[in-house]
């Protein structure tokens, strides 16, 4: 076992652009590590810096004590799952599993022993002797992740492993990935742009933006106290509503400390539609554009009547003007709808007019 430790990690492409812009970041000896953003942000090339398939321009990464800057992929004791699987068509899916470990020189009767317990673990034992088009996706996938498991490396690396597979396909491989990393207790880094499936797998999440780290730390304390509006509005869905203070109609409401902020966050599920105003607390007067119902929940997308109030570009943010509201049930307003919906103090979240730093009121 091993943790990973990354020491202002830079990396700069032949003309100057900078992909990697100083991160740092520690995971611990048998930690699950979520890297996730969105697409661009420079989380596929952080990881496969460590793997040793892109070359460090700065910085340090240091895997178990060692660095391995200046290491080749092969000798950093590391095994990687890619997204495409990878696999040998013309192979079984034995001799896919054995066959890294072929190349190593290691002795038959230690391959055949490993191989089974993987195929065991990974519930593939019927299915040793198919070729790869013989499989589902999702068994493709458990043939990667099999591979990997049989080097017993020091470390995993997942470079976005479940986007190929469907939607109820990825909850399952998703729930089967975290079962097997606590069986196996063995330091992990995963990349993805799914912010759900970072939150439900990682021991610790990295949000990046931009070549930078924008927050780490446990997955529901980043949730609830998002550091930055970036994350805010990235981890969560639907995304946070974010609005600018500045009009009297927010500003008024929030009174104290909090009129220091610039900007006021609200999570649909924060808000409830009521005819009082709460004490410290935000009110805004909507009219119904929308109504999503999906069963246990309904989500109202509703206008505010000012023109747009709404701070900074993000992926994945709401459009000009809009408040999404998640209520339980399936009752909602009518389409077309004027209603009220309001927020108490300890639900708000506070940020500077940059969106760089959170305002504890």
């Amino acid at each position: 076992m091993a943790n990973v430790t990354l020491r202002n990690v830079r990396k700069t492409y032949t003309g100057g652009f900078e992909a990697i812009k100083g991160v740092n970041v520690d995971v611990a000896d048998g930690q699950f590590c979520v890297l996730v953003g969105p697409s661009g942000c420079g989380k596929s090339t952080l990881l496969r810096m460590v793997a040793g398939l892109e070359t460090v321009t700065g910085g340090e990464i240091d895997i178990g004590g060692r660095v391995v800057n200046q290491i080749e992929p092969a000798d950093r004791d590391i095994a990687m799952v890619f997204q495409n699987y990878a696999l040998y068509p013309h192979m079984s899916v034995y001799n896919n599993m054995a066959y890294g470990l072929r190349n190593r020189g290691m002795a038959e009767a230690e391959i055949k022993t490993r191989v089974a317990e993987a195929a065991r673990v990974l519930e593939l034992s019927a299915m040793l002797e198919r070729k790869p088009r013989q499989l589902s996706g999702g068994q493709r996938q458990r043939v990667a992740m099999g591979r990997a498991i049989v080097r017993q490396p020091k470390v995993f690396l997942f470079d976005e492993p479940l986007s190929n597979l469907d939607a109820k396909l990825r909850i399952a491989m998703r729930v089967e990935i975290r079962k097997l990393q606590r069986r196996l207790n063995t330091t992990s880094i995963y990349v993805t742009h799914d912010q759900l499936e970072a939150m439900t797998l990682a021991d610790v999440l990295v949000v990046m933006n931009g070549g930078q780290v924008e927050q780490v730390g446990n997955p529901l304390a980043i949730y609830e106290k998002p550091a930055t509006t970036f994350v805010a509005s990235f981890i969560g869905a639907p995304p946070m509503n974010l609005m600018s203070t500045r009009p009297d109609e927010i500003k008024s409401q929030l009174g104290g400390s909090a009129t220091e902020a610039d900007i006021v966050g609200i999570r649909p599920e924060d808000f409830v539609i009521t005819d009082q105003a709460p004490a410290g607390g935000v009110a805004l007067p909507l009219t119904v554009e929308a109504i999503e119902r999906v069963g246990a929940e309904t989500f109202v997308y509703g206008s505010r009547e000012q023109e747009d109030q709404r701070v900074a570009a993000t992926p994945g943010e709401l459009p000009p003007g809009e408040i999404i509201v998640r209520i339980p049930g399936t009752d909602a307003p009518a389409i077309g709808q004027k209603i009220r919906v309001a927020a108490v103090r300890p639900k708000l979240h506070l940020f500077s007019a940059d969106g760089r730093t959170r305002i504890e009121a």
